[in-house]
This record gives C-alpha cells, sequence and structure tokens, in this order.
C-alpha cells in the first residue's frame, strides 16, 4: 500500500508537457501499419499473446514504446526487454512514437464474450486478499477496468486473457521491471499460478 500511495502522489508530477505529449493519429496511422501483423489494423490484436493496443490511453503506449527503445539501445539496461518490439522501435523517432500511440488510443477496442470466468478473479481484482498483502486491481485500474492514463496506469477491461497472464507471470518473476515503482512486481509475487489464471480470466471479460 506504501508503493501505491507514493505511486499516485506522483500523479501532479506527470502532468508535465511532455507527459501529455500529443500525437497525429492520422499520421500514425500510416506508421502503425508495421504493427498490424502482430497487433491488428485498428489495434485489435487477433493473437492473444500480443495485446489489443486500441483504446490504450496514449501516455501508457508512448511510455512502453520509450521503454522498449531504450532496451534495444542500451541492451536491456534500460527500459523493457523485448526482442521483437525491441526492433520495432529502435529506429522510431520521438514524433513516431507519440503519432503511433496517437493513433491506437483512437480506435475502439473490441471485446469478446467470455464463458466460465473464476469468482476468484473478481475477488482478487475488486478486493485483494488482505491475508496475503495482495491489493486490489481496481485500486489502480478503476473498477472497469479503465485504468488512469495521466497516473501511468493502463485499460486493461477486455484485453487478452493469455497476455495479461504472461504479463503477470513476468511481473512475477521479475522478468519485466519497467512499471511504476514496482508496483506490479510487488503485487504480482505475492500471486499464485491459481490466482494469475482467474484474474486473466477475469479481467479480458471486463466490459
Amino acid at each position: 500500500m506504501k508503493k501505491l500511495a507514493l505511486a499516485l502522489s506522483v500523479v501532479i508530477a506527470t502532468l508535465s508537457s511532455s507527459a501529455m505529449a500529443e500525437g497525429n493519429a492520422e499520421a500514425g496511422k500510416t506508421k502503425a501499419i508495421m504493427c498490424s501483423a502482430c497487433h491488428g489494423m485498428d489495434g485489435n490484436s487477433m493473437i492473444d499473446m500480443y495485446p489489443k493496443l486500441a483504446g490504450q490511453h496514449a501516455t501508457y503506449l508512448q511510455k512502453q514504446l520509450q521503454d522498449f527503445r531504450a532496451a534495444a539501445q542500451t541492451g536491456g539496461k534500460e527500459g523493457r526487454m523485448d526482442p521483437i518490439m525491441g526492433g520495432m522501435t529502435v529506429g522510431l523517432k520521438d514524433q513516431d512514437i507519440e503519432d503511433i500511440a496517437a493513433f491506437f488510443s483512437s480506435q475502439t477496442k473490441q471485446v469478446a464474450d467470455v464463458k466460465d470466468v473464476p469468482v476468484l478473479g473478481e475477488q482478487l481484482y475488486k478486493g485483494g486478499d488482505v491475508s496475503r498483502g495482495i491489493t486490489a486491481c481496481m485500486a489502480c485500474h478503476g473498477p472497469e477496468g479503465k485504468g488512469a492514463g495521466l497516473a501511468g496506469f493502463p485499460s486493461i477491461d477486455g484485453q487478452h486473457a493469455n497476455y495479461i497472464k504472461i504479463q503477470l507471470t513476468k511481473f512475477r518473476n521479475a522478468d519485466r521491471h519497467n512499471d511504476l515503482n514496482g508496483m506490479m512486481q510487488d503485487i504480482a509475487k505475492k500471486l499464485n499460478d491459481a490466482d494469475i489464471e482467474a484474474l486473466s480470466k477475469y479481467i479480458s471479460s471486463i466490459k
């Protein structure tokens, strides 16, 4: 909870002009063609290991693209390491990143119906587990999974369950560590496989 409070305290700092950089969605549409093979032409990926980008907060998309680029340029010493995304972003300029983020954030996310959603997933998302020190996901991502762009919390509603599962596992194993103040790592390391499975399916069902 202390890290959550600290993270929320930096929201004001994110209101800088750099954090609110706006790209050109029309220019981004052309630049995003290279992203379509994995993420779909409109950001609705048909491959569940790749995230849906449609409707995501532009500021969050900018940060992830910048982090992928930083990792590629520093050999993983900084940012978010990913061999595919590193190669895709290493040559992007700041304006390219802003434009691509603007395009995908302007698209509409498609959410499919999800069957057999575990009750545990909703319990953890909405209430966490005090006995294990697990903070409710909705504390940052909101009751409808919309997140908060200026605070750095992504929209996760209707995201592919498999992608959510992969990312939670990476945070738990500290294979991904570009989260704000290590918050996701702190939470994920307290989740077992059943928790992650249930949460992933519940999150994917949120509309």
